[in-house]
């Protein structure tokens, strides 16, 4: 007689309470079913399923010394995973199986199966700070903007105990780990090179960016020139990190944070809030995992979808440097600054007139943090869609934002090398400086017109 611990988007032993209490009832198998069809359906990118098996390795070398074996099995997709953990809790005479929750809609839908069957499945909350469905309005409704959100869930946030549960007690004597990732391209390896594992994210690179980044964030986070956030998103997203072991590293540095709500210091810990919000909007509205849009009367705009213009957005050959810069950041990197993730996404969907769900896809075909409630919350919002008190007319100039978060050009030279030699006060729009500098030009021409492109949304969002 055995319990399973069945890993899915919770790739950690530290402040994982499913696992702590598979560990604690008695004899503990731990199993991750590996789904590559189903990530393909889900547009799963490839650095993402790399940092997933990159984790995957570290977890089962810190579950063999609790004396617990990792099996990793590929099954293809979630009917897979049903069928799979059904012959397996039987051959192995499994007495109750233990995981955490995914908000996703299939996923919602492959427990809501297998609880209906003859398993016992007992499922955790571990992927927010307040548990999904207890920050409601006085009416028992989901807030739809966030501001309000944001106040209820603090007054519940403040109240939690944050200091995360200790790993599990070993169950036996220390074994071999198993698990190997497959060997990745020289390119991915590169690009992975730049994340270090979750243990030295949680023991080193958060404790650096308490300590000398945190007091500083307000005043850079919006500069991609300056490294001067967390990058813990990746983490997040797989659950390799404990939101709330992250929230209880930042009280001991800033014991007082949720009494100074409105101060410069609370702007990281808010974009915690703007996660739990998009899960929690998840979790009320299951139809957003299906590309419907929050607002239902826009899901009938008859977006322009002009291929050849999305093919230079994907390209980073708009001929707005800040654009073609930070979208040649994620195909080279994998990620993007979320400041830029702004601007990119209202320049597809407002000067271009292409449907979110377009950039919203090719998101998640490159990120390594590629999570789907934030993804669609950001997209949503980006296009005037989604939750927001100021839908359609806000349109981001892209040549404003450029002067203002990269004001000396450096970011853009790091991502569009044809623009190294043009100077800081011409870069943000630089044709007219190329047009006199033809030896300087192998810039490419903007594909829209700013103050035409913005005429056109207010009339076609109207």
């Amino acid at each position: 007689m055995m319990n399973l611990m069945w890993f899915r988007s919770d790739l950690r032993v530290v402040d994982n309470l499913a696992l702590r209490d598979a560990m604690a009832a008695g004899p503990c198998k731990a199993l991750f079913l590996s789904t590559k069809h189903q990530w393909q359906q889900h547009d799963v990118s490839a650095i993402k399923i790399a940092f997933i098996q990159q984790h995957l390795e570290a977890l089962s070398q810190e579950l063999a010394i609790l004396g617990v074996e990792l099996e990793v099995v590929e099954v293809g997709d979630f009917s897979g995973q049903i069928e799979f953990i059904t012959r397996y809790s039987k051959k192995h005479q499994i007495v109750r199986i233990f995981a955490n929750r995914e908000p996703e809609y299939n996923e919602v839908s492959r427990d809501n199966k297998l609880a209906s069957s003859n398993l016992s499945l007992a499922l955790y909350e571990s992927d927010v700070v307040v548990p999904k469905g207890k920050v409601h309005t006085a009416d028992g409704e989901m807030y739809k903007v966030f501001t309000p959100f944001k106040m209820a869930w603090i007054k519940q946030a403040r109240e939690q105990s944050y200091a995360p549960y200790s790993p599990p007690v070993a169950v036996a004597k220390p074994i071999e780990h198993s698990y190997q990732a497959p060997s990745i391209s020289d390119q991915l390896t590169k690009r992975l090179h730049c994340w270090p594992s979750a243990w030295q994210m949680r023991n080193q690179g958060l404790i650096g960016f308490f300590k000398q980044k945190h007091p500083k964030y307000h005043a850079q986070r919006d500069f991609p020139a300056i490294n001067g956030t967390s990058r813990l998103s990746p983490y997040l997203a797989i659950g390799a990190i404990s939101v709330k072991e992250v929230i209880n590293q930042l009280l001991y540095h800033e014991p007082m944070i949720f009494d100074d709500v409105k101060s410069e210091k609370f702007s990281w810990l808010n974009e915690l809030v703007w996660r739990d919000f998009y899960r929690h909007l998840q979790f009320h509205f299951p139809s957003l995992a299906k590309g419907k849009s929050f607002r239902a009367k826009y899901d009938d705009l008859m977006w322009r979808n002009n291929t050849v213009d999305f093919a230079a957005w994907c390209d980073g050959k708009t001929g707005y440097p800040i654009v073609d810069a930070a979208m040649s950041q994620l195909v080279e990197t994998g990620w993007m600054h979320n400041r830029l993730r702004m601007i990119v996404a209202s320049f597809l969907t407002k000067h271009l007139l292409i449907d979110w769900r377009w950039g919203e896809r090719f998101f998640m075909q490159h990120l390594i943090d590629g999570d789907l409630s934030a993804n669609n919350g950001g997209w949503q919002w980006a296009a005037g869609t989604g939750c927001d008190a100021q839908p359609y007319f806000r349109i981001f100039n892209p040549i404003t934002q450029s002067e203002k978060f990269d004001p000396s050009g450096d970011f853009i030279r790091t991502y569009v090398p044809e623009l190294k030699e043009v100077p800081a006060k011409k870069i943000h729009f630089p044709h007219d400086y190329l047009a006199g500098h033809p030896e300087q030009n192998s810039y490419w021409p903007a594909i829209v017109e700013h103050k035409q492109a913005r005429e056109r949304a207010l009339a076609f969002y109207k």
